[in-house]
């Protein structure tokens, strides 16, 4: 695993990202897993999730968990579609992802090109019309390499990636990427473990006190267990993306 730290006082530092409050009374949110570059998938769950909320009194929010980017076909258009207005009557959150964090990274000098593509960036690349193969016989160098893929990038794109929040709370339930840390209080989470944590949150999620939606770690099957709540059901493999809406305090799945 490649853990998402800058690499020295020479490289730029990575800026702490927001983190929201949320209240939730006369709120339906929509939490939605993982797309990864799977635009059809996306497009087809936001349907299901407008006529969800045709009948449904009140705002409607979605919120997104992540990694919107890599191993899926078009993660380009995905972040199109995502830095323009929400479907109407929504509003939406778009959280950070362990995969927006290294494109990031990436971006702005903090890891190699060969540190995002080992996470899943050939298929980013493509959808921006770039042939790594091709660049790497083209150029002779890996600075070339890094200015021509720099360059393919939309500023709009690359200033989404920046503003994106770690993690959403209301008075009984968080939003964030991967998990915590249970046991740490909120304002104390480390924001490598929000987009990065696994063990540590699935092995003492007993100890959580409200409830955690999350994506990250892909499952056959979204669902609850316990206090946490997997959102991640593989779609750029799987081709099911899930979504769970709040409502009253309960909760209903949709897939695509």
């Amino acid at each position: 695993m490649i853990r998402l730290l800058g690499l020295g006082a020479k490289k730029k530092a990575r800026p702490q990202r927001p983190r929201l409050q949320l209240d939730m009374s006369d709120l339906i949110v929509y939490a939605m897993g993982d797309v990864h570059g799977c635009l059809d998938a996306l497009l087809a769950l936001e349907r299901r999730i407008a006529d969800d909320a045709v009948a449904l009194p009140g705002r409607k929010l979605l919120v997104m968990l992540g990694d919107y980017v890599d191993r899926g076909p078009a993660s380009a258009q995905v972040l199109d579609h995502l830095v323009a207005p929400p479907p109407p009557g929504f509003h939406r959150i778009c959280l950070a992802g362990n995969h927006e964090v290294a494109m990031l990274d990436y971006l702005e000098g903090r890891i190699d090109l060969r540190s995002w593509l080992l996470m899943g960036a050939g298929p980013t690349l493509l959808s921006y019309g770039i042939d790594h193969d091709r660049l790497r016989q083209m150029h002779g160098n890996r600075r070339s390499i890094d200015n021509a893929v720099r360059d393919a990038i939309p500023a709009e794109h690359v200033a989404f990636l920046r503003t994106l929040p770690v993690l959403v709370e209301s008075q009984r339930y968080v939003f964030v990427h991967a998990g915590i840390r249970p046991g740490v209080p909120m304002r104390e989470q480390d924001e490598n473990d929000l987009v990065l944590i696994r063990a540590p949150f699935f092995d003492n999620a007993d100890r959580l006190t409200r409830y955690v939606v999350h994506g990250h770690t892909p499952v056959k099957q979204a669902g609850r267990e316990g206090m946490r709540v997997n959102l991640d059901s593989g779609a750029y493999f799987s081709g099911q993306l899930t979504a769970l809406r709040i409502w009253r305090d309960t909760g209903r799945y949709l897939t695509n």
